[in-house]
């Protein structure tokens, strides 16, 4: 690419982490819509992404955190912010998708031999996000110094010296150890590759900020690089984790009346839906691995999975099992979402070697059918009429998506002990009302379905990225995140 031609290209600003769980991506999200702010035109970016929070866009599923970064940029979300996804569904294989697609051949590809396959993709996709777009605000994976990976690096270094990006290194310093994470990293990098990072930034600290003092001086007289943030520990920042690194911190504002017991399986697939039920006042909102864990829970909710069958394995083995049957013979209510609600049916059948057979929890009269295709679409649909416990969703209607291989239908002999509430098998309550099966993931992201169950609203998106933007205005040192995309 000549000179001239990337002098009209956009300026890559990228988020590296010393660690998973650095806070790499709401510090990407905050950037994307900080720049917005200045009148930019701006898209995210993730070369590589694994994760099994995936949303759905024109052209197939991205990662979530990518899907937030676009509405924070007041874009459009696309594949091309995403182009390789890996949605683990088992501790050694990954389901691959590529621009948004299912890759059967790349899913049964060994991890290293993929990335000379997928680099083309991903650096087309880069080369056409930074023409249209006057920033372009790239996020890491992991840790760019894992030296055992640095030769199939797809995600990281790769990416920064094919983009020419400038670079900001997050530590978690609320995990101890920070200062070396960050010139440990410093070090493992190619030297050449030193000079990319523009600034290191010290995350999730708690008190007195003078009392760094002289490490970050210190910090940058070995490394050349400025300490450019110290940001406070934000427990309510307002996004979901990316890395689905849980928040076992329950909290409720106000007088706790609903606790809501989300079953952690191994995985668990779009809990970011989750998000905004910490918000609304009165709801409890915990991770349960355990029996123990839904002990006194209002519901249980059986969240999306990316491998059913291995997921309700687990939670016969943990017991789990039992307890959801003992809480739904009690009347409590319980609620299923895609791969919950295929769990809480009679069977699970597997002709193609997708997911794998099991018999259901048989709290709903259903038999999923796993086929080849993938279902991925956005849809709007209207809850018919409810009964018990989910009365009040009668006739709200609520937008949503769908990210699943099962096909579910209501079994012939037991129609009597079941219904649909939602046209085309979207949804299905139990004759005794406190069961109810969904296929459409963002329940709980809907006003209308948060109005109609609590009363209640969360914060909008809007809001929440604009504290995301002012929270790095405030705490960034002056100058630094306009200097970022300044030519050189």
């Amino acid at each position: 690419m000549s000179s001239t031609a990337k002098s009209r290209l956009a300026r890559c600003v990228m988020v590296l982490g010393t660690t998973s769980g650095a806070g790499k991506s709401w510090l990407a999200t905050a950037l994307c819509r900080w720049y917005a702010r200045q009148g930019l035109k701006v898209a995210p970016f993730k070369a590589q992404n694994m994760s099994n929070n995936a949303r759905v866009v024109d052209g197939g599923e991205i990662g979530s955190a990518q899907y937030f970064q676009a509405l924070a940029a007041n874009a459009v979300p696309d594949v091309r912010m995403n182009p390789l996804l890996l949605k683990p569904e088992r501790d050694t294989h990954s389901q691959v998708v590529l621009m948004g697609q299912v890759s059967e051949a790349l899913s049964a590809l060994p991890w290293r031999g993929r990335s000379e396959r997928v680099w083309p993709q991903i650096a087309g996709a880069l080369d056409e996000l930074r023409a249209e777009n006057d920033v372009v605000v790239i996020e890491g994976a992991g840790s760019p110094a894992e030296i055992n990976l640095m030769t199939s690096d797809i995600v990281n270094l790769r990416v920064a010296r094919y983009a020419e990006a400038r670079c900001l290194l997050a530590t978690d310093i609320d995990r101890g150890g920070a200062f070396a994470h960050l010139y440990g990293t410093w070090a493992l990098l190619p030297e050449a590759d030193r000079a990319l990072l523009h600034g290191f930034v010290l995350n999730k600290f708690r008190g007195d900020a003078s009392l760094l003092s002289p490490a970050p001086e210190k910090l940058q007289a070995l490394t050349g690089v400025p300490t450019v943030a110290t940001l406070p520990m934000w427990w309510q920042h307002g996004l979901p984790e990316e890395d689905g690194v849980f928040d076992d911190r329950s909290r409720a504002s106000g007088k706790v009346t609903t606790t809501v017991a989300v079953i952690a399986y191994p995985r668990i697939s779009n809990l970011d839906e989750f998000q905004s039920l910490k918000n609304v006042p009165g709801v409890r909102l915990l991770w349960a691995r355990t029996p123990a864990d839904v002990a006194g829970a209002d519901w249980i909710v059986l969240p999306g999975s990316k491998h059913t069958s291995g997921d309700l394995a687990w939670m016969r083995a943990q017991g789990l099992d039992s307890a959801v049957a003992a809480h739904a013979a009690r009347g409590g209510v319980v609620l299923g979402i895609c791969g919950g609600l295929q769990m809480l049916g009679e069977a699970l059948v597997d002709p193609h070697g997708i997911d794998g057979n099991a018999p259901g929890l048989g709290l709903l009269p259903l038999v999923t059918v796993f086929e080849r295709e993938k279902t991925v679409r956005h849809r709007k649909a209207t809850f018919g009429t409810l009964s018990g416990d989910w009365v009040a969703l009668s006739d709200v209607p609520m937008a949503g998506y769908e990210i699943h291989h099962g096909q579910t239908t209501a079994h012939p002999q037991m129609l009597q002990d079941g219904h649909a509430v939602m046209p085309e098998g979207l949804a299905w309550q139990n004759a005794r009302g406190n069961v109810l099966g969904l296929y459409l993931h963002g329940l709980f992201e809907d006003a209308a379905v948060l109005h109609a169950l609590f009363g209640a609203a969360a914060p909008t998106l809007d809001s929440t990225f604009d504290g995301l933007a002012d929270f790095i205005e405030t705490h960034f040192d002056a100058g630094v995140l306009a200097g970022l995309i300044e030519p050189a």
